[in-house]
């Protein structure tokens, strides 16, 4: 039995001899590799001056060294990119990104892009230096934050003499937030306006269109000539596969007759593109089917670039309007619901409307209108020379030197307007003038916006409010005396400007470029070098 037991702990002793020496070899291996990697490691030396080695040897990246030099600073001069002597989890994130930008509608190319590659091909020999590929990945990173989340550089948009809100994003503190998690770059959708992604989904759709062959030309008809339904032709048949190709239809059935199915299409396309929802096809309706699928996709890309000047944060917000001049419409949301659409007129080509952000803060009800100097020489003193009963006969009165419109059902401001203080004196209001919204086309203010649906805008807002129950709205929309409503809560507002926008329906709805701006934004977009 002590013979057995003896046996044993010998046994014993052995294998813990042999698991410590094991041990102790794994512990010097790990600390020989430990420091390898740290003496590898700190081969990367990163300073102002090697900051300025790296671009005067890459001299087409040198636009993005302040803000290298100012990520570096933050982080004083220490690698960003590399976990000992690999590359961390969100440099491969980049590269894949960088690969797709034409995904996100940019029409640039990175600088040295054969460089960068070769730092993610394995089998490349000749690589860049730790020290080169540590500034080319905070290059790269800077050159993709401001092409995806900043776009064409903001002087050259001011040339042009457009008031554009941007979209503020500092790299650097986003920079903080991607290597913490990487796949905020692909996932998060609160980068950008979030029209901008539904956009982007649309481009792929559109790109494959494109890739397929597109759509062929449909025969045109006469400006006097209608489509209507029961009619027969070969170009029923051509609008037919136009429809089952942009989704207005399912299936092309290869029918030259305008039937009850085609009918649906029709109205679907005729609403998405901000036609009279009608059944009758005319020339106009072709001739915007005829728009070739390059040309979409050149539309889809700028209104990505429009998408890039608008606060992430006014989606995200618990209630918002946002106003696109182009479609004529007016969205409220709240609580990421849709309460209410509305028709709306806007400024004429000489009185362009401004695009701009602000905060809704009051609602006037039964205001007065205090005309504007500019209308009052240009308008005004005209009348009153040809009536000199001409103020009285329209309820305008004189206070303090300035003529105004008293309040009442003839005001030209009609019974209610919202205030959203701005540098371009711009408010929404109600208007007299009904019949304007009947038409499709509808320029005719000097620059404000007419509302069709202001009071059910008016009792939208104030819903919630106990200040404001129905009663009170009404009777103080009586046109009698003005009276205001400060909001408890100030709504973001946008005016903005898409000729593409995509519904909540996923569908994207094109429209017409009222005031021409399409044409010299794509002459910045396609003409930017990196």
């Amino acid at each position: 039995m002590k013979k057995k037991v003896l046996l044993i702990t010998i046994i014993a002793l052995t294998l813990s001899l042999v698991s410590f020496y094991r041990y102790s070899e794994e512990i010097l291996t790990a600390e020989d590799t430990s420091s390898a990697q740290t003496q590898q490691f700190t081969k990367i030396n990163i300073d102002r001056a090697t900051i300025a080695r790296f671009f005067t040897q890459y001299p087409s990246l040198k636009k993005y060294q302040p803000d290298v030099n100012t990520i570096y600073a933050k982080r004083k001069f220490k690698p960003i990119w590399y976990n000992r002597t690999e590359l961390i989890e969100f440099a491969n994130v980049l590269y894949a990104k960088v690969n797709l930008l034409d995904e996100e509608g940019l029409n640039s190319q990175l600088p040295y892009k054969d460089k960068f590659d070769k730092i993610f091909d394995q089998n490349s020999a000749d690589k860049p230096s730790q020290t080169d590929t540590e500034i080319m990945l905070s290059t790269v990173y800077v050159f993709y934050a401001q092409k995806v989340f900043h776009g064409v550089d903001t002087k050259k948009i001011q040339e042009t003499g457009w008031f554009i809100p941007r979209n503020n994003i500092s790299y650097v503190n986003l920079l903080d937030s991607l290597l913490v998690n990487p796949e905020l770059l692909s996932k998060n959708e609160n980068l950008v306006f979030n029209q901008y992604y539904k956009l982007r989904d649309v481009l792929k759709k559109y790109r494959q269109i494109e890739k397929e062959g597109g759509w062929n030309q449909i025969d045109s008809i006469s400006e006097a000539q209608e489509l209507k339904p029961n009619d027969s032709s070969k170009i029923i048949g051509q609008i037919r596969h136009w429809l089952t190709i942009n989704g207005d239809l399912k299936r092309d059935s290869k029918l030259n007759v305008y039937d009850d199915e085609m009918m649906a299409a029709i109205l679907n396309f005729k609403k998405r593109n901000d036609f009279k929802v009608n059944y009758p096809i005319t020339y106009r309706h072709i001739r915007q089917m005829n728009i070739p699928a390059e040309e979409r996709i050149k539309i889809i890309m700028i209104n990505m670039e429009r998408c890039r000047w608008i606060d992430p944060k006014l989606a995200r917000a618990n209630e918002y309007i946002i106003i696109n001049i182009p479609s004529f419409k007016l969205i409220y949301k709240k609580n990421g619901k849709k309460e209410l659409e509305s028709n709306v007129f806007l400024g004429q080509i000489i009185t362009e409307t401004v695009v701009f952000s602000a905060n809704m803060s009051s609602i006037v009800f039964s205001p007065y209108w205090n005309i504007p100097k500019s209308i009052v020489e240009s308008e005004l003193k005209i009348q009153i020379e040809h009536d000199k009963d001409y103020l009285a006969k329209n309820n305008i009165e004189w206070n303090n030197g300035n003529p105004r419109q008293k309040p009442g059902i003839n005001n030209s401001l009609g019974l209610v307007k919202f205030v959203f203080p701005n540098s371009n004196n711009i408010y929404l209001h109600d208007t007299p003038a009904r019949s304007l919204f009947d038409m499709e086309y509808r320029t005719f203010s000097h620059g404000c916006i007419n509302l069709e649906k202001a009071k059910e805008l008016a009792i939208l807002i104030l819903k919630d409010d106990p200040d404001w129950p129905i009663d009170r709205i009404n009777d103080a929309m009586k046109g009698v005396k003005e009276t205001t409503c400060i909001l408890k809560h100030k709504i973001p507002i946008h005016i903005g400007y898409f000729t593409a926008w995509v519904n909540d329906s996923g569908e994207i709805c094109f429209y017409n470029d009222i005031y021409l701006r399409d044409d010299h934004l794509a002459e910045l977009i396609f003409s930017e070098t990196p």
